[in-house]
């Protein structure tokens, strides 16, 4: 059938016309309309969307972008921790610029500080990103200018939240001397945060640290500044990658704490750092400013302490005229957790919440963390004339940039059914098994060690952390921690030989971190874990003493009532007691350490037959330990901290100027174990160091080779150690400096050449008028295995 082609008359031509007008004018109002709002158009260069959307922003926006919330959670979630967008509107009707560990249930459960205190359990992965979700859709869609907000999380070892993988502690990832790994490490950790919504990791930690009495030395790489650097490199890269905009499964990193946290006057938490300028410019400021300048780094933390009178907060020297005008910093600074308030609640620098958010932003801080204390005043000062909206302008810039760079204006959300799959993957549990073997330091060995499977007998686990595994600072949940017992009882019935376990001795009767009080286990106790102990023992044929600390015993000294650091090296409570008892026995002992911070282990060096210092191993402790004691794994990992004696030897690093360490009347100068130091079940033989030049100008650059064989019967892993010392100069220059490192893996009998170069900066230092400068004059190039076993060979400068 043919359809008759209906005719228009002119009436209803026009008409048709109008009509076709009026939806054409509609589409071409709403266009008009969305292209009035260049910073939502992705084409557009980053620096012309910030400058648009900052135009539009009232000075309240303004400054609603350098708040966060955390403890005041209640604020925008209602009762059974769900986010409430009403309620999120009437606290925060210009936006928020940031959130708190949204994993966490702050809001519901009070604590008094940065962890958990055993209260709530944590959000999963599913119902983590449904609630970033939720929050990201409340700011997109219902504040005015819908700009989305930073989700900060904590990855110190990993993805601080519920069932994510758990890696090595800090200090055990700087043991491994191994940076490319690390990068796979925090690549894994931002992949998890990112897949619950997270885009902003408060980690790494590359605070020099030369004080082992504070608790939070274990959230270190350790005392040396090239390491530090080295290592938090590898991190900032593993998190943000080496380009921005951020990819999808990446975050952005925060370097702190700047600085001078880690040597604290009398080794507590937030202690002064009585340390110079050129203490700082030497050996502080090189991790950050390394990183600052090497990667893509876009945040910054300060510290709690004061230096030379000034708390960090307030301290513009440091946070301006050194890191943005002499380093070049573009990114945001971030405070630490209360670090403004605290400039009137501890430092009594000022007297109120305004004084301390105009001395806080004119030194150069950008957003307050974790709540807003005191930032809610910078609009009243704009007002009084003492800021300038010119100042807030210049702070939201950069945070706007860090936001578009994120890429959340485009993908503010993230698919929550997938988070829990990309959670604790089979390739990141293998990784944290790997990580964990190349973190362990052989400390000493008769010859135990590795135990024979056939000729172990009866192995005897003793310890309350053999079965209860600590796992440090930092740490959440994960879906399952490996203890030594389970990975050695998994070897015994492999194997065929019998494995018991008695408990030992027991250092508290929590291990809860974010915990204010501690229960420390009473004498009673121990007194009965002893003797069974001894009883058990006699039975055995080889015993494992697993010995050290926990989460409580070492940790971050947040608040006078909830404290972490101590005023000993020694084993906590009874440890040193069962191991006597043991040791008396004179059966074959090994003792492995699970700790975090170096401890002056005398009795354990001087009695056991073996000791392994596993630092905290993470989440895969069990078989790794496993694999370290039955020889599947060599132990290569070397100590990033010298161990002390004890702390009448302190300070005990080993980069010390020529004057220290002079002696004593009664006791040795000497660490228990110097820094770089690990044994092997091989042997090696590294040269001394060969120069491609003898003598090279100021501004030359000279390649180093260095020989190293397997001289042993097994394959194994060997970090060649570079260090340097300016023989003369005009300013006293430390003994020694590492500046190269290099960790390989060698056959029995396999050589194999490492190369270095050495460039004016590493033979640079800061002279009389705080200039770096190379001066003429001899070097000492030493390698070698640590910091004492070196061969040298010398370098002229002309």
């Amino acid at each position: 059938m043919k359809l008759k082609t209906p005719v228009l008359t002119r009436r209803l031509f026009g008409a048709s016309t109008l009509a076709l007008s009026a939806v054409a004018g509609t589409a071409m109002a709403a266009k008009a309309k969305k292209e009035t709002l260049p910073y939502k158009d992705a084409s557009l260069t980053i620096d012309a969307r910030v400058a648009d959307l900052l135009g539009r922003m009232t000075l309240e926006e303004k400054v609603a972008q350098l708040l966060c919330v955390w403890q005041k959670k209640g604020d925008i979630q209602d009762a059974t921790g769900k986010f409430d967008p009403a309620k999120a509107s009437k606290v925060y009707p210009n936006g928020l610029g940031m959130v708190a560990r949204p994993s966490d249930q702050q809001g519901l459960a009070t604590t008094t500080g940065a962890g958990d205190s055993g209260a709530m359990g944590n959000r999963n992965a599913f119902n983590t990103a449904s609630h970033v979700n939720a929050m990201q859709k409340w700011a997109i869609e219902e504040t005015r200018l819908g700009i989305p907000m930073i989700m900060h999380e904590e990855g110190l070892h990993g993805y601080v939240a519920k069932d994510a993988t758990s890696f090595p502690q800090a200090i055990g990832l700087a043991s491994s001397f191994d940076p490319p790994m690390a990068t796979k490490i925090f690549s894994v950790a931002a992949r998890e945060m990112r897949a619950r919504g997270a885009n902003f990791a408060l980690a790494p930690v590359v605070d020099v640290a030369r004080e082992p009495r504070w608790g939070r030395i274990e959230e270190t790489y350790g005392e040396d500044p090239y390491l530090c650097g080295e290592m938090g490199k590898a991190a900032v890269i593993g998190f943000q990658g080496e380009t921005l905009p951020l990819a999808k499964d990446k975050v952005f990193a925060t370097l702190k704490h700047m600085t001078g946290h880690g040597q604290p006057e009398n080794g507590t938490n937030v202690g002064p750092a009585e340390v110079s300028e050129r203490t700082l410019r030497e050996d502080f400021f090189p991790p950050f400013e390394k990183i600052v300048k090497e990667t893509q780094i876009r945040a910054v933390m300060p510290s709690y302490n004061e230096i030379d009178g000034v708390p960090s907060h307030a301290n513009k020297w440091l946070l301006t005229t050194i890191l943005r005008d002499e380093w070049g910093f573009k990114g945001v600074t971030v405070s630490d957790y209360f670090a403004i308030n605290e400039m009137i609640s501890r430092h009594k620098l000022v007297p109120n919440v305004t004084e301390a958010a105009f001395r806080a932003f004119k030194a150069g801080v950008d957003i307050e963390t974790p709540d807003n204390q005191t930032y809610g005043q910078l609009i009243e000062l704009v007002k009084a004339g003492r800021i300038s909206e010119d100042e807030i302008n210049a702070v939201v810039h950069r945070i706007l940039e860090m936001k578009f760079q994120s890429g959340l204006f485009e993908n503010p959300y993230v698919d929550a059914k997938k988070a829990d799959a990309l959670t604790a993957t089979p390739d990141a549990v293998a990784l944290a098994h790997e990580a964990a073997t190349k973190s362990v330091v052989l400390l000493k060995n008769n010859g135990v060690l590795p135990l024979d499977a056939k000729k172990v007998g009866k192995l005897l686990v003793l310890g309350t952390h053999a079965k209860d595994t600590p796992i440090g600072g930092y740490s959440d949940v994960p879906r399952h921690v490996v203890s030594i017992l389970e990975g050695v009882t998994a070897e015994g019935k492999k194997a065929g030989f019998e494995v018991a376990y008695s408990e030992g001795v027991r250092i508290t009767e929590q291990r809860i971190w974010g915990q204010d009080a501690i229960n420390f286990t009473p004498d009673s106790v121990n007194d009965k874990l002893i003797a069974d102990a001894v009883e058990a023992a006699k039975s055995a044929d080889t015993i494992l003493l697993v010995l050290g600390d926990n989460e409580q015993t070492s940790r971050e000294a947040w608040a006078d009532n909830h404290l972490g650091d101590r005023d000993s090296l020694d084993l906590m409570g009874r440890q040193n007691d069962l191991a006597a008892a043991i040791f008396a026995l004179k059966k074959p002992t090994v003792v492995f350490l699970l700790n975090g911070r170096p401890l002056s282990v005398n009795l354990l060096n001087e009695k056991a037959d073996a000791l392994v210092e596993g630092w905290y191993m993470g989440q895969e402790t069990g078989w790794a330990a496993a694999d370290i004691l039955f020889g599947r794994a060599n132990p290569g990992g070397k100590l990033p901290v010298s161990i002390a004696r004890g702390v009448g030897q302190l300070p005990v690093f080993y980069n010390h100027k020529p004057t220290a360490r002079r002696g004593y009347l009664d006791g040795e100068t000497s660490p228990l174990f110097p820094f770089g130091y690990g044994l092997s079940y091989t042997t090696f033989d590294i040269s001394a160091p060969k120069l491609a030049k003898a003598s090279i100008a100021t501004t030359e650059t000279v390649t180093v080779s260095i020989d190293v064989a397997n001289t042993g019967k097994v394959k194994g892993d060997e970090v060649v150690q570079l260090y340097i010392r300016d023989d003369i100069s005009s300013v006293t220059r430390p003994v020694k400096e590492l500046k190269r490192f290099k960790r390989i893996t060698l056959n029995p009998g396999e050589r194999q050449t490492v190369s270095f170069d050495i460039t004016p900066a590493d033979l640079q230092f800061y002279n009389m008028d705080m200039q770096r400068v190379v001066e003429p004059g001899t070097f000492t190039i030493s390698a070698g295995p640590n910091s004492v076993d070196l061969k040298t060979a010398t370098l002229t400068v002309i």
